[in-house]
């Protein structure tokens, strides 16, 4: 699968995991020139507190379109660490 925003490639990967109809992909498989770290948190009731990126590319900012749990709740485990995308970010085959 590949994730790609304002015309480049931020994450390739064969191995992500589908949850909810979001593809994760894991945090080796991201650009990271790509992420800056944001301060944007959320919760979910069977997965625990997001944590966010805001994505840079070629000048443009997309803010808090990547998320990850860094330390899920026990039923979402398999996706520690891995990073879903929204806000416009296109993930494809």
């Amino acid at each position: 699968m590949k994730a790609t925003w304002n015309g480049k490639i931020i994450a390739n990967s064969n191995d992500t995991i589908v949850v909810e109809n979001n593809h994760y992909f894991p945090a080796d498989s991201i650009n990271k020139e790509y992420f800056k770290e944001s301060s944007h948190h959320t919760s979910c009731p069977w997965k625990g507190k997001a944590s966010y990126y805001s994505l840079e590319v070629e000048g443009e900012k997309n803010e808090n379109a990547a998320w990850f749990y860094s330390t899920p709740k026990d039923a979402a485990a398999n996706i520690k660490g891995y990073v879903a995308f929204w806000k416009g970010v296109e993930v494809k085959k």
